[in-house]
């Protein structure tokens, strides 16, 4: 099961993505989950400490790994590098959920394409296509690090939407974008709800996209932020909300 995680910034999908690695995880699932998020934070969210990141540095940065792959010299560089010991090698395991950080690939102007860019979207396509595993990626919201050759290989793509009409508007230009790279089941997680109402606003501004569930709003998910520390481990409602959202999307995908 490969599952792909994007929102507007700060809308909560990081929260979405972690939860939902540790309950599979939990449940006896082999997960990898990969921060393609420049903005990393799903290391806290899926609970690991500092102590336990010491010395990882972002895929996207390790620039003598990035040479090394795709032998760049000059502006040519290989556009299929080897990447099939990466997720193994570089990346790091706590709470039975192995974490993948692959930091942000530079912006040299629109569509831009360099070694790092190679070397990201064939270790995502590798990891979708290859990896026999449950994959979740916590995405930004400009799905920089898909390719059309890799997306046909994710199972579902998850929306996540606060009460708000950006956050609601970010999450129809997602979408858009989801089907422009051939992706079709893409569902959608409110967050951040505080009353009917802010169920009633989520569920009008995305109507056409089947909803998931919703997580509520709660004092214990910015603690946990605050802290540092998983909302997972800090508050069993944020488990069972992951747990519903989890196992009704098993339903909806599975054959």
């Amino acid at each position: 099961m490969k599952i792909a995680v994007a929102g507007k910034g700060g809308v909560g999908k990081t929260t979405l993505a972690g939860t939902m690695a540790r309950y599979l995880a939990d449940h006896g699932y082999r997960v990898l989950a990969i921060d393609a998020d420049p903005d990393a934070n799903l290391a806290s969210a899926l609970g690991f400490s500092e102590k336990d990141l010491k010395g990882l540095i972002p895929l996207a940065q390790m620039k003598e790994l990035i040479q090394e792959r795709t032998g760049a010299f000059g502006g040519i560089f290989k556009l299929n590098p080897k990447v099939d010991d990466i997720p193994d090698t570089y990346s790091r395991t706590r709470n039975g959920v192995k974490l993948l950080v692959l930091g942000g690939i530079p912006k040299a102007g629109s569509g831009c394409f360099c070694p790092e860019s190679a070397l990201l979207k064939t270790l995502i396509h590798h990891i979708l296509v290859r990896r026999k595993e449950v994959v979740i990626v916590d995405m930004e919201a400009g799905l920089e690090h898909l390719s059309r050759g890799s997306t046909r290989w994710v199972d579902a793509f998850l929306v996540v939407v606060e009460p708000g009409q950006r956050s609601i508007s970010t999450a129809w230009q997602i979408r858009q974008m989801a089907i422009d790279l051939g992706i079709r089941r893409i569902f959608a997680v409110g967050n951040k709800v505080a009353s009917e109402e802010d169920r009633k606003i989520i569920e009008e501004g995305i109507k056409g996209i089947e909803m998931l569930g919703h997580i509520p709003f709660l004092q214990s998910i910015i603690e946990a932020d605050k802290k540092g520390i998983s909302p997972y481990d800090l508050d069993p409602r944020v488990k069972e909300e992951a747990g519903r959202i989890t196992k009704r999307l098993l339903q909806l995908i599975s054959p």
